[in-house]
């Protein structure tokens, strides 16, 4: 599967997630709120940090959402990306438990000023593969939006 396709399957699985929404009557206020029965996303999680309005949830912002959780500003700029970005965004979303976005823009960055130079996306892929493979982060751990590994 290629990377586009990638994220499109798992803005698919976080709109399916989101269609899990069943009305449940809260006593206390008497207002309705939502739950959720989510096989692939805290949906719960991602309905907070978003800041998303429960009655608009659409796979098109399934899409913007999935887009800014792999570290694009939109999902237009997730499609145009060149291919080693998005498999730089894709090793990060996997491995959102142990590294987040900014982390990593900070582990590139001092890299970059140590070697008093700017990467380009090509050799920001090939330390990005290293250091997964060389376990650098595993002794952080994350809240992560994945419910699941498997993807």
């Amino acid at each position: 599967m290629n990377t586009i396709d990638f994220f499109k399957l798992q803005s698919k699985n976080l709109h399916r997630d989101f269609k899990t929404k069943k009305p449940v009557s809260d006593k206390v206020d008497r207002d309705w709120l939502y739950e959720y029965e989510p096989k692939y996303f805290d949906v719960g999680t991602i309905i907070y940090d978003f800041n998303l309005d429960e009655e608009k949830l659409t796979l098109m912002k399934a899409q913007h959402i999935i887009a800014q959780i792999a570290g694009f500003q939109k999902w237009t700029v997730l499609i145009k990306a060149s291919d080693p970005d998005l498999k730089i965004a894709k090793i990060i979303y996997e491995n959102q438990d142990v590294i987040d976005l900014r982390m990593w823009v900070d582990y590139i960055a001092e890299a970059e000023r140590m070697n008093q130079t700017n990467f380009d996306s090509e050799t920001k892929l090939a330390i990005c593969e290293q250091v997964f493979e060389n376990g650098v982060f595993d002794d952080v751990l994350f809240d992560c939006y994945l419910l699941d590994k498997k993807y």
